[in-house]
């Protein structure tokens, strides 16, 4: 996400100094109330407060349904609702960085999308968010059976930190009597039939037919060529990785063996469909998500992926969008291996060799003679890779696009441009590119020739791809549940510009020093360990770069001291730290560690009367 990049679990040694902080020590923080124009979903029409919850423990989930890493929480949540759903109330708060996702249609759209099975607040304008002190997307916070708040974690991979604090106040608050249990408010709403539910991505086959990722249901349906009637399904319908599962499939591709890549996103795997016999094979992936320190390249079975979210056979390679760590990977099937192709795992927009480019969940791709092209969703842009002049390597270019903060709907020359969201790319015959603009509702077309941006049709909801059948494109309306035929426009729609900034309002900061404090508490029974070295890690920069006179870099100490410069008013701070903890334990062997890890990308304007300190809450509680 534009604030959030987190990592998950890896290796650590046994010793080292706690921070933890006991239970009875916790700052008594009463919770705010949950507060969202948008009202709530998934409790049967009842508007919930939080003395309706009242006796139970309460996480409350910052969500947004663009941001990949909130969707891997989603899933990390399962687990935990299910084994303490008799004490634990799980609540998202929709709180949307784009103008599209502050629709409360498109917020219902995307609770069924997900399989989201707990209530959620829409909280179109952010607030409970800032009630909360929230900065990044997505963020856990803990509130205890007698309302307070006891615990806020940033990013992914706090699972196994939040269990062990809600088996905590499960067992304080049963001996004080103020523990509730017993069904919680989830009401789930009606299925809806219909052949395809939130498809994703659409491949056309030999044969003529269509075969689609039924992604909500878990399932990929071959669709005849008129793109109405269904010809089978290939998938149980239920979440598994077996022969006959899927998990939120995605991104397809058909390979020159005339059999099929699927991206199976949730299963972080990718797979290869027989389209003839209906044969099912795992080629790549483990099943589980890559974390920061595991294996960029080996065989293709025993490295994780993230989220691999689209496909395209381009120099006799597999490249895939690996959405979940911000980079293009590939799959060589001859020698039965993956490898990072392309990104560091750092979010945002930055254009140069592949190995020291930056992505933002990059979700489309589409081969195109000597040239790759990308839809990079997060930063609302289209770019490409091709290969260095020198022939050694690839580069990474952009054609639309400025980074995480600007969207909006506007033709023109390609560097005054503007896209929201996209999501999928197809390359048209004459060399331009059409671009599926998701949250605009649009279809919209750059051609390199020219240098232009234009609008070839609007009115699609929520196009995630396309695929040419002669003369026309076949759009994948992903949110009205179908495959629409266009013919190719001679030309362009025209529209009414619009541009946009993400709404979150920025930090006002005071000129010159400025205090950054990661704040990070182990979690309860854990400890930092020192015995290889430090085990946490702080990089900062800044967009532009030119904002930071001092403390950019890399550094061991969590807290830093930054000078602004004189002149830059405005700009972004980024901000990625890490830290890693062990079971604290001395009779266990060989502990469980963990990584904790966040990227945020903090908007600031400096004026008189600023903060003077920035603190951003990894793992705990700010005190300050």
């Amino acid at each position: 996400m534009a604030d959030v990049f987190p990592r998950g679990p890896a290796e650590c040694a046994r010793t080292g100094v706690t921070l933890n902080v006991h239970m009875a020590s916790r700052a008594r923080v009463r919770a705010p109330e949950l507060i969202g124009k948008g009202g709530w979903l998934n409790t049967g029409n009842k508007d919930l407060t939080l003395s309706d919850l009242r006796g139970r423990i309460v996480v409350l989930d910052f969500w947004t349904f663009c941001c990949v890493n909130c969707l891997h929480v989603l899933d990390e949540l399962r687990e935990l609702e299910e084994r303490h759903r008799d004490t634990v109330v799980i609540i998202g708060v929709h709180s949307p960085k784009f103008v599209h996702e502050a629709e409360h249609q498109a917020v219902v759209d995307a609770v069924e999308r997900y399989g989201v099975e707990h209530p959620v607040l829409d909280d179109p304008e952010l607030a409970t968010w800032k009630q909360y002190a929230v900065r990044a997307w997505p963020t856990l916070v803990v509130i205890d059976p007698e309302g307070y708040v006891v615990a806020q974690h940033a990013g992914e991979g706090h699972a196994h930190a939040i269990e062990k604090l809600v088996e905590e106040l499960e067992a304080e608050h049963a001996a004080k009597g103020t523990l509730r249990r017993g069904d919680g408010p989830y009401v789930p709403p009606e299925p809806v039939a219909g052949d395809l539910r939130f498809p994703g991505k659409v491949v056309r086959l030999p044969t003529g037919s269509f075969l689609v990722s039924d992604t909500t249901r878990h399932q990929l349906v071959e669709l005849a060529a008129d793109g109405e009637r269904v010809l089978r399904r290939i998938g149980t319908g239920e979440r598994g990785l077996t022969p006959d599962t899927f998990n939120e499939p995605q991104g397809l591709a058909l390979l020159p063996d005339g059999r099929v890549a699927v991206a199976d996103t949730v299963n972080h795997a990718i797979r290869v469909l027989d389209p003839g016999t209906g044969e099912l094979e795992t080629v790549a992936g483990t099943g589980k998500q890559w974390w920061q320190g595991s294996p960029t390249s080996g065989p293709a079975r025993e490295v994780d992926l993230s989220s691999p979210w689209d496909l395209a056979w381009w120099q006799d390679r597999l490249w895939i969008a690996m959405a979940g760590v911000h980079q293009l990977w590939t799959y060589d099937p001859a020698a039965g291996t993956v490898e990072v192709a392309a990104g560091t795992t750092n979010e945002g927009l930055v254009d140069g060799p592949a190995a020291e480019a930056w992505f933002a969940q990059p979700s489309g791709l589409a081969a195109a003679g000597d040239r790759l092209w990308i839809a990079d969703s997060e930063t609302s842009a289209v770019r490409w890779v091709e290969r260095a002049e020198a022939g050694d390597g690839h580069v990474v270019r952009t054609a639309v696009g400025t980074g995480l903060f600007d969207f909006g709907h506007r033709d023109g020359a390609a560097d005054q441009a503007l896209l929201q969201h996209p999501l999928g790319v197809t390359a048209l015959p004459d060399g331009s590119v059409a671009v599926a603009d998701s949250y605009n509702h649009a279809l919209r077309r750059f051609d390199p020739a020219t240098g232009e941006v234009t609008t070839l049709a609007t009115d699609l909801r929520e196009p995630s791809a396309a695929v040419l059948v002669d003369d026309d494109i076949v759009v994948v309306e992903s949110a009205r549940h179908r495959l629409t035929r266009l013919r190719l426009p001679e030309e362009a729609v025209r529209v009414e510009s619009v541009a946009h900034r993400t709404q979150r309002a920025a930090t006002e900061v005071a000129p010159g020093a400025l205090r950054l404090d990661v704040v990070f508490r182990a979690p309860a029974g854990q400890k930092l360990d020192t015995r290889y070295g430090p085990s946490t890690r702080l990089v900062v920069s800044a967009t532009p770069p030119e904002l930071l006179a001092e403390g950019a870099g890399a550094g061991t100490d969590l807290t830093r001291d930054l000078v602004l410069a004189d002149g830059v008013t405005d700009g972004v701070l980024h901000v990625s730290a890490m830290a890693a903890s062990c079971d604290d334990a001395p009779d266990i062997e060989y502990p469980a560690c963990h990584v904790h890890q966040q990227d945020w990308g903090v908007p600031v304007e400096v004026a008189e009367g600023g903060v003077a300190r920035l603190g951003l809450v990894l793992a705990g509680l700010d005190a300050e």
